[in-house]
């Protein structure tokens, strides 16, 4: 008997992890939540970007588009066993901004708030340049968007 039951807790771990899997799949084809918001001086796209590190986030600006690719790992905790693996790992999102809207990502920036969500600004003008993306330090109180700079290179 003890024989069948180790078989029905095999089957069922094993059912468990496909369905994890293939909910983690779906979840990777679905785009990132996201909220547009507009000032008179810029538009502030914030995305859904739980469990992400700044190093592991791209965010570009082409044609009136924001698009943000993430990639996210699973911690692995001692003594734990994975069953249902269903948080997606590669995760991405599209927003297209007004298309009479005169933007530019000349001063554009992208904060990683520590509340899971990615705040992207796009501010308002002629200009050209890269977008960059600045993760907030957890040591770090103030949740003004000011972005913290460790190098000490000049642009």
């Amino acid at each position: 008997m003890s024989g069948l039951v180790e078989a029905g807790r095999s089957a069922l771990r094993e059912a468990l992890e496909r369905v994890g899997r293939g909910w983690s799949k779906m979840q990777e084809r679905r785009p990132l939540s996201y909220d547009l918001l507009e000032s008179d001086d810029a538009y502030l796209v914030v995305f859904d970007a739980p469990g992400v590190r700044g190093e592991d986030l791209n965010v570009t600006f082409l044609d009136h588009t924001v698009e943000v690719t993430l990639d996210r790992f699973r911690d692995f905790y001692d003594g734990y066993d994975l069953i249902f693996p269903g948080r997606g790992v590669s995760l991405s999102g599209t927003v297209d901004l007004p298309a009479d809207a005169d933007v530019t990502p000349q001063g554009a920036n992208a904060t990683l708030a520590r509340n899971g969500t990615l705040h992207v600004e796009i501010p308002k003008s002629d200009a050209a340049s890269d977008v960059t993306v600045v993760e907030e330090n957890a040591a770090d109180d103030s949740t003004d968007g000011d972005s913290v700079d460790d190098s000490s290179d000049a642009a």
